[in-house]
């Protein structure tokens, strides 16, 4: 048998394996993004989780032309909660890369000097802190006044938590001193040890449940629907950093920054120092790694930022994180359990997942219950069986991994059996998709497609689900439900909006099948009158292309703006429309894999049906044009030849923070060539279209900098 990607080295995999790894590495951390943002429940440890997006960008950095469109290095966090208000970030609330050891933490700040064009002896002052284990959340106070707090939530879009947070001693209702007029403070909600242990001996006397851990425990204080509950359990706060401010910045570093946050009301660590070599971030490192279990209060690693804001700002960030900052994370925690039973788990796509469920176990502060065995190939290089008893490891301290079998303990009776057939009603055969290679993917799917009902039902839910339409009150047993109900079926989404007309007009009513009443029915057709109205972007997203995630989903919107220009070039490039096909392509973050995808999506007649059918139901709200004021906003821009003033890497993202869609080729739809020496086909092609072409003078000179 092969050996599965998902146990090879980076550097051992082949193409095919890689982009097989990577569909893996997407799906696995999306599901648990869901648990650790929006059920405050992790299933695995936060090292555990760190391990699997730091093989996720190591093969992304090994193989940059396999890029994900759903992949995790594009995301952050997960869909608001339905209970709360929403609050839309004006800076979204990005997340940070990680380093594992010391010598990503070096190559981190080796990095920052290549992209900003630094030699190795010039000086680079970053400051570190303690990364801070609790619920990430924004102030945003006008005037001086608290006004609205938000969590994070998936980054763009938070949940708005004013009225718990006024509860917090430490968020101060008036900042002190002159501040901007409007300043969004950010920071780390938490519990300390003793205070966590004091609310589970409550817990227990009340005969309620214990929290698993402070993290858990700080979340869901914070996120109580009575305020009251939130006063009750004495949250605490640490303020490092900010968001939109409209005014001038209290000083110009991050370190001066930090202490402005002091001066004007908010706690501030302590232990957070300004460095000044690699040698000194380490030192502080161990120090506080050192100190860990003294501090009263978890943490799991330690954060680097770059201390001169105007070089954070050339910096700029990646789909998901800064470049300027990194979390250097605390070593794995290991622990041994037994396996109780391995399910399998078919997703949308068909895939058949693998999924040991472990005898509860708590590592490093989280009870881990499940962790993925990946495919039938990782099973059998494992060699588990039912009856096992399995090391396990959270790495980096949140998603949970099988690390060997304990060979001197009981082993379970038979090797464990992949099955051979899907589990639905049909049993298709499962089957192995042949890669470019021709070897086999590790991964085994059923061969029935849309008439497996699984794969219908997960599309269903995928449609619905928070971060598409978002309809409260379908979750996945009413969709299961509705898919096999008689009276009122829903087969696919155009059928979610004509519920209630074909209840209005059926002699069985939802009001009187059980599970439901008067209420519930009248809830659920109000929830899904709600959704009829819809962000391009989040349309996209929901439809189910595969390879389109909610960062292709944004990306295309943006660079399509409506629904008819996305619609009208999608069927053009399923009718085999080069030149359709090419101005997808040079989208910046989109390639072949996603047109590929488009076009098979759209050149199939079953597909173009049920999306005429849902977009009779609702209205599609074109893309917001960028909010940025400058001579570039909107304007799509590819750079080429070699740039003498600054890196490619830097001006690529200082076009895209002044509103510029950056590409890789260029189209029609190019509206300027950034050209430097050495400028080859991309110049003639620019030329022969008519495409207006600059030195990087112009350019300068056109964005209103000087280099």
């Amino acid at each position: 048998m092969k050996t599965s990607a998902a146990t090879l080295p980076v550097e051992l995999l082949s193409p095919d394996e890689a982009a097989a790894e990577l569909k893996r590495l997407a799906r696995e951390i999306a599901e648990h993004d869901r648990l650790y943002y929006q059920e405050d429940a992790p299933t695995v440890s936060d090292a555990d989780y760190d391990a699997l997006r730091a093989r996720n960008e190591a093969i992304e950095a090994r193989f940059p032309e396999l890029v994900r469109d759903d992949s995790p290095s594009r995301k952050v966090g997960a869909a608001p909660a339905a209970k709360f208000a929403k609050v839309r970030h004006a800076v979204p609330m990005l997340s940070l890369q990680n380093a594992m050891s010391e010598g990503e933490a070096v190559e981190f700040v080796a990095r920052m000097r290549r992209f900003l064009g630094l030699a190795d002896d010039a000086a680079l002052a970053i400051t570190a802190e303690p990364k801070i284990d609790g619920l990430s959340c924004s102030l945003r106070y006008v005037g001086g006044r608290l006004e609205v707090a938000a969590t994070r939530g998936d980054g763009f879009e938070g949940e708005d938590v004013t009225a718990n947070v006024r509860t917090i001693s430490d968020v101060p209702e008036r900042l002190s001193g002159d501040v901007p007029e409007v300043f969004e403070v950010r920071g780390e909600v938490y519990l300390s040890h003793a205070d966590f242990a004091a609310i589970n001996a409550r817990q227990a006397a009340e005969g309620k449940p214990a929290f698993a851990n402070p993290r858990n425990a700080a979340a869901g204080s914070l996120r109580q629907l009575d305020p009251a509950v939130t006063a009750s359990r004495p949250l605490k706060f640490f303020a490092y950093g900010w968001g939109e401010v409209a005014g001038d910045l209290p000083a110009d570093t991050q370190f001066g920054m930090v202490a402005a946050l002091k001066r004007i009301g908010f706690v501030t660590n302590d232990l957070t120092v300004l460095c000044h070599s690699t040698e000194e971030l380490l030192a502080h490192y161990r120090l506080i790694e050192s100190r860990r279990a003294s501090l009263g209060y978890d943490i799991d690693g330690v954060v680097y930022k770059l201390d001169r804001l105007d070089l954070q700002e050339r910096l700029g960030f990646v789909s998901r994180s800064p470049r300027w900052a990194i979390a250097h994370k605390f070593s794995a925690e290991k622990a041994k359990t037994v396996v109780r039973d391995i399910e399998i788990q078919v997703g949308r796509t068909g895939a058949h997942t693998p999924v040991a469920k472990l005898e509860p176990v708590t590592v490093g502060g989280v009870v881990v219950q499940n962790a993925t065995l990946h495919n039938a190939d990782e099973i059998a290089r494992l060699g588990v069986r039912i009856g096992d008893t399995v090391e396990i490891q959270r790495a980096g301290d949140v998603i949970p991994q099988v690390l060997r079998v304990i060979e001197d303990a009981p082993r379970g009776a038979e090797p464990y059996q992949f099955p051979e057939v899907c589990q639905c009603e049909l049993k298709t055969p499962l089957v192995r998709e042949e890669l470019a290679s021709g070897e086999k993917s590790a991964v085994r799917r059923c061969s029935g497609e849309f008439a497996c009902p699984y794969q219908r039902v997960e599309h269903l839910r995928h449609f619905v689900s928070r971060r598409a339409f978002d309809i409260e009150g379908l979750g996945e047993k009413q969709v299961a439900f509705f898919f096999e109900d008689a009276d009122l079926p829903v087969k696919e989404p155009a059928d979610i909006f004509t519920l209630a007309r074909r209840d209005a007009e059926n002699f069985k009513k939802l009001k009187d099948k059980e599970g439901f009443g008067v209420v519930s029915a009248r809830n659920l057709f109000n929830a899904i009158e709600a959704r009829r109205t819809i962000a391009l972007d989040r349309f996209l997203y929901a439809l189910g292309i595969r390879h389109v995630g909610e960062t292709t989903a944004r990306q295309l919107a943006r660079a399509y703006g409506s629904w008819a220009d996305f619609e009208a070039a999608a069927r053009r490039i399923a009718a085999g429309d080069e030149a359709a096909r090419a101005e997808m392509d040079a989208i910046d973050q989109i390639g072949e894999a996603v047109v590929d995808a488009v076009a098979t999506y759209f050149g199939e007649a079953h597909n173009r049906a049920l999306v005429d059918r849902l977009v009779a139901e609702v209205t599609i709200v074109d893309a917001e044009a960028p909010r940025i004021e400058s001579p570039v906003a909107g304007k799509t821009v590819v750079f080429t030849g070699t740039l003498e003033k600054m890196t490619r890497d830097e001006a690529k993202a200082t076009a895209e923070r002044l509103g510029a869609k950056v590409a890789g080729s260029v189209s029609s739809k190019t509206h300027y060539v950034v050209a430097g020496p050495g400028a080859g086909s991309k110049l003639e092609k620019a030329r022969s279209l008519g495409v207006s072409v600059l030195s990087e003078d112009e350019w300068f000179k056109l964005i209103g900098g000087e280099r």
